[in-house]
Order: C-alpha cells, then sequence, then structure tokens
C-alpha cells in the first residue's frame, strides 16, 4: 500500500492528538486494542474481558492497513497493545512491517490449531470463515464442486466474484498457488475471469444480492455473509435465501478454503501481560461462542459449536494449509490477476 505525503502528515498528526491516550497506558489495568473488525457486537466481547479481569479496554478502530500504518508511524511511542485483522493477508503485512511481536503462550498454541497460527507465533486466527460456492438453485443443476470447477468454461457468463485486489481474493488465489504452483494458478485466475458475469465489483453480499437478482447464477463468497441473510434483514438478499445453494468446495481435496480474524501483539507493547491476556481470553470457552453467535464465524477452539444457523449450513472439511503461506504468495497472486487482466 502506497502512503501519500498528506495521509503520512495526517497520521503523524494523528499521533501527537493520541498523546493523551498514550499517557495513561503505562498504567495497570488497561490494555490499548487497534482493531480493523467494525462491528457493533465486538463492544460486548470487550466489556465482557472488562468484567471478567478488571482490565480496561481502550478501543482505536480502523482500516487495517492504515493502523498498521499508524503503528509505523508511532514506533517506539505507539501505545498499542493488541492489533486485530480480519484477514490472514494482512497480519501478514503488518508482520512484514515489524509492528508485530511474537509470543510464546501454551495457552494460544494448545486452542489453536497449527493451521491457523503463525509458525513462530507472530499472530493467531481466533475465529474463521469459509470462502465457498453459493448458486442458484433453479438454474444451476450441477454447481462447481471445486474451486478447479470455476475455471470450468461450461460456466461461462455465469459467475459473480471481487476484485483482484481484495484481499479475500487474493489469499485465494495464493493458497491456488500453494497447492498447485504459479502455472496453474494462473491458468486458475484465467479461467476465473474469463466465466465472469459482469466484471468485478462490490462486496461479498453484492455477489450474493447478483445471485438473488439473476445478475449471475453462481458467487463466491465468505459464509457469514450469507449466514446474516438467514437471520436478519438484508436488503436484496433475505427474501431469496430458499433458493440460493452453497457448496463447500474441494471436499474429495485440500478442503474448502479458510481465512480468519487474527489477533497479534504489538511489537512496542507498553502493557504486554495484559495485551497476553487479552489474546488467550479469546480463546475462552465464552470469547469464542461470542464469535460464533455475535458475527456467524466458525469458532477455532475444539468442542465449541458454531451458531445453529451456521451450522444448518453443514458439515466440512477446511483446508489445513497454514495460512502463513497466504501472505507469502500475496504479491505473487496480484501480479497474476493482473497478467491474465483481472480486475
Amino acid at each position: 500500500m502506497t502512503i501519500s505525503a498528506p495521509r503520512v502528515i495526517a497520521l503523524l498528526a494523528s499521533v501527537a492528538a493520541f498523546a493523551a491516550f498514550a499517557a495513561p497506558a503505562q498504567a495497570d489495568g488497561e490494555v490499548n486494542i487497534y482493531s480493523s473488525r467494525h462491528y457493533d457486537t465486538d463492544e460486548k466481547l470487550f466489556g465482557d474481558f472488562t468484567d471478567a479481569t478488571g482490565i480496561e479496554v481502550n478501543l482505536i478502530e480502523g482500516n487495517a492497513d492504515e493502523l498498521i500504518e499508524r503503528l509505523k508511524v508511532e514506533g517506539a511511542n505507539s501505545p498499542a497493545d493488541v492489533f486485530i485483522t480480519v484477514d490472514a493477508g494482512r497480519a501478514w503485512r503488518a508482520d512484514q512491517a515489524g509492528v508485530l511481536a511474537p509470543v510464546q503462550s501454551e495457552v494460544l498454541n494448545e486452542r489453536i490449531p497449527e493451521a491457523l497460527r503463525h509458525p513462530d507465533g507472530h499472530w493467531f486466527g481466533v475465529s474463521t470463515r469459509a470462502r465457498v460456492i453459493f448458486y442458484d438453485k433453479e438454474k444451476v443443476s450441477e454447481p462447481p464442486q471445486t474451486y478447479a470447477d470455476l475455471a470450468d468454461p461450461k460456466y461461462k457468463g455465469q459467475i459473480c466474484a471481487r476484485s483482484s485486489s481484495n484481499m479475500y481474493m487474493l489469499s485465494l488465489l495464493a493458497s491456488q498457488i500453494a497447492h498447485n504452483g504459479e502455472e496453474a494458478a494462473k491458468a486458475w485466475a484465467q479461467g476465473l475471469k474469463d466465466n465472469l458475469a459482469r466484471d468485478p465489483q462490490g462486496g461479498d453480499t453484492d455477489q450474493l444480492r447478483a445471485v438473488a437478482s439473476g445478475e449471475c447464477t453462481i458467487a463466491l463468497a465468505n459464509t457469514y455473509y450469507f449466514v446474516r441473510a438467514i437471520t436478519g434483514d438484508v436488503d436484496g438478499l433475505s427474501d431469496a435465501v430458499d433458493r440460493i445453494g452453497v457448496v463447500f468446495p474441494d471436499q474429495d481435496g485440500n478442503g474448502a478454503h479458510v481465512n480468519i480474524s487474527g489477533v497479534a501483539l504489538a511489537a512496542n507493547s507498553p502493557n504486554r501481560e495484559n495485551a497476553i491476556r487479552f489474546m488467550e481470553y479469546l480463546t475462552s470457552e465464552s470469547a469464542q461462542s461470542y464469535f460464533a453467535n455475535g458475527n456467524n464465524e466458525y469458532p477455532v477452539v475444539d468442542g465449541v459449536e458454531a451458531n445453529s444457523a451456521v451450522e444448518g449450513l453443514g458439515d466440512f472439511k477446511a483446508d489445513d494449509l497454514n495460512l502463513s503461506e497466504l501472505g507469502k504468495n500475496q504479491a505473487r497472486a496480484q501480479e497474476i490477476y493482473n497478467e491474465v487482466g483481472y480486475k
């Protein structure tokens, strides 16, 4: 990400304005969180942590890339203790920017599956979502069963997907690179592009709405966007959920691609013990149940169940590729999309 001079100046100004927050950050009983999760329901999660521990949570929310840049600008003076992001790709970016510190925690290592955490403890996945295939049951009698199928010419003009710069799309192609190599991944990206019903645009909910409206018959989206439409009132989608089917791809192969909400210790954390305590708290049964019920995500801790609407999508095998591979292949994934003309 390129940050303009005005943006850097603005970030420096925000650091100065943040001095009042930074000063008391040294005091016991606080943890300062930078989060790119924009879910109102997370407020209850933070409140429950304070109720359970007496540690006050100070929260700064923002775009993940801007928070990473803010951490870089603040440097050793940063008040941040914990960085939270909604995908492994940006956890990788933060790590590469040098704003994260490794954590050695028996609690985190025991409760979080190996594939969902950095090999050296630089970040940890605390919830997951699967990126799956949705289709119009009235129009598609033989939906794609694998990610490879999305490049099959028989689906030409039927697929809706997000832009190549979207982190979910980058991570999906990065996983293809890891599993199948760059040549096969490039052929897949070309085939997906050729099968698009329209230019890539919008968010995951927009892809699902496009299926509901008939603009396309097949779409890629994360599971929790669809569950929101099942359990709530999503304009242009909730009325059509009964006719939209879901396929968890690659069940006879690598398994469905998953991504995480991740948590990490900030490199210059002034409240390190409280930060690690908060990170470990996110693996507790109560916090994991909250992720499941508050945002329709899959818990990462064995024995904690997803909510009934998520469970209603069906059981599936998840890809056990270590998600650090998504970050390693991220730049090449963008290059491949560019090379095939996928916008």
